[in-house]
């Protein structure tokens, strides 16, 4: 994930702890019974230094439904996930359970279990499916099929504009009216004039420009997008559009006065959360971020202050975020349906893998309203990130947590708008070359455009041709086939 832009998942996963999981068959080393089944578990990050009697705990938590059934959690670091993820899902090691990359291309692909049959009435994780917002279910769809299980969080994500609120406060800066990049241009002048060597819109490579309300079908590294609102049912270039152009000409206006750091397209620079190295930041949020507040944990209690720049949508991109596949070879296909049935519904079991354990890294204040202390050994090493794990609704929270905050939360994701291509998970199997040739044109230009490096009339003229040349208006016709054909059924 990028750092400069982090979804909504990551910043919970940043406010919670981040770990990851792997294996297959069968196991002695977690288990209770030399004859149970052993469910594997893939997932990237770092195993947590109290792995041991956090696996101790949770099979505990698990024999008391399925006896015969112990998790095991293996670890695969972020830099590796991907690489291994894909080696597993091509070479068909029927792995039980892994947090997916690229589900939607896998899924056509025939790597996944059909999910369909388990997840309807009578079904072994039809509780846990019930009690998942809809919208995840329908972005998941492929050809009509589930291949997922999502992680029930941030169903819609909001990109915002956060700033140092102490450095709003020491040099009396106003961000009343901020609502886009244009709008924080006078912020941005005051601080730089304040502070002309620290990064006033820290953002470097990788980061992309937010238009108000886009999807993008292929993801937002290719030019397609869709308008969540439904106004248009055209898939369009987005640096053709009127709002991506003006966002880009005002950050080129940015990095030429000097906010932007001049380094911006081919710097990997941390601006890390609790150092006074930037002013304005780009992040994203979501429902379960309860506004700044995972940003404020992270940070160790460093103030800040985000306004909004996209509108709410719950959109396919969003619903696959965090999501569980179990592999189509799998030989425990139904034990690792259990499994993720109990982590979506049991919340002990949740929570002292989400947390750590009770007793060690928190304590509860009151039980029955599910609000805890968390203690001096919660630390990013000795849980699994929230966001990447079970149904959020069921975790516990903190007394800081208050239950307005909680009602703000469930209606806010009540309110949020659904978007037009929610669901539309485009088949590209017959575009592979044309996506790969259009994927090396915009490698050169995604990062000088979106950091405002690049003067954006000429290089978007420019990039339109190379990327014409290498087949963009053959993928923009098949995805507008696709686009008019799943509309039609809507």
């Amino acid at each position: 994930m990028n750092k400069f832009v982090k979804g909504a998942a990551l910043v919970s996963a940043l406010a919670f702890g981040t770990v990851a999981l792997a294996g297959c068959g069968k196991s002695n080393s977690d288990s209770a019974s030399s004859k149970a089944t052993t469910v594997n578990m893939y997932m990237p990050g770092d195993k947590p230094k109290n792995y041991d009697a956090m696996i101790k705990r949770a099979n505990k938590e698990i024999h008391k439904t399925y006896k015969n059934i112990n998790l095991k959690m293996n670890f695969i670091g972020w830099g590796d996930y991907e690489q291994k993820y894909n080696v597993m899902v091509t070479s068909g090691s029927g792995y039980d359970l892994a947090f997916a990359q690229n589900y939607t291309s896998n899924a056509l692909k025939g790597a996944y279990a059909d999910m369909n049959s388990e997840l309807k009435s009578g079904g072994v994780a039809n509780k846990a499916y019930k009690q998942v917002d809809s919208a995840y279910w329908k972005g998941l769809k492929v050809n009509g099929k589930t291949y997922g299980f999502p992680v029930n969080a941030n169903i819609y994500a909001q990109n915002m504009l956060t700033f140092n609120d102490e450095f709003l406060k020491k040099y009396n800066i106003s961000i009343n009216d901020v609502d886009s990049y244009a709008s924080m241009e006078s912020a941005l002048a005051k601080f730089h004039k304040e502070k002309p060597g620290v990064a006033a819109f820290a953002i470097g490579q990788g980061f992309k420009a937010s238009p108000k309300h886009m999807d993008f079908p292929l993801g937002n590294g290719l030019p397609f997008a869709i308008d969540s609102s439904g106004s248009s049912k055209k898939i369009v270039n987005v640096y053709d559009t009127s709002e991506m152009q003006g966002i880009l000409k005002t950050l080129h206006s940015y990095y030429q006065k000097g906010y932007i750091p001049k380094d911006a397209a081919t710097s990997s620079t941390q601006y890390n959360l609790q150092d006074n190295t930037w002013f304005v930041r780009q992040e994203t949020q979501g429902p379960f971020d309860y506004g700044d507040s995972a940003l404020i944990t992270n940070a160790g209690g460093k103030k800040m202050k985000s306004k909004t720049i996209t509108d709410p949508y719950k959109s396919s991109a969003q619903s696959q975020v965090a999501v569980w596949t179990i592999s189509k070879t799998s030989k425990h296909k139904k034990e690792a349906m259990q499994v993720l049935n109990l982590l979506n519904t049991d919340k002990t079991l949740l929570n002292n893998i989400t947390w750590g354990l009770e007793g060690t890294q928190w304590n509860f204040t009151d039980k029955a309203k599910g609000k805890i202390k968390i203690t001096n050994k919660y630390k990013p090493n000795t849980f699994i990130g929230a966001w990447m794990m079970g149904n959020n609704k069921n975790l516990y929270t903190q007394d800081s947590t208050t239950e307005a905050m909680i009602k703000k939360r469930d209606q806010s994701i009540k309110d949020a708008k659904t978007s037009a291509a929610l669901g539309f998970n485009p088949d590209t199997s017959s575009l592979k070359t044309e996506i790969t040739n259009l994927s090396n044109v915009m490698s050169k230009y995604l990062d000088i455009l979106n950091t405002g490096t690049a003067d954006p009339v000429p290089t978007i003229k420019k990039m339109d041709k190379e990327l014409k040349a290498a087949g963009y208006d053959k993928v923009q016709k098949e995805l507008q086939k696709q686009y008019d054909a799943f509309l039609a059924k809507q």
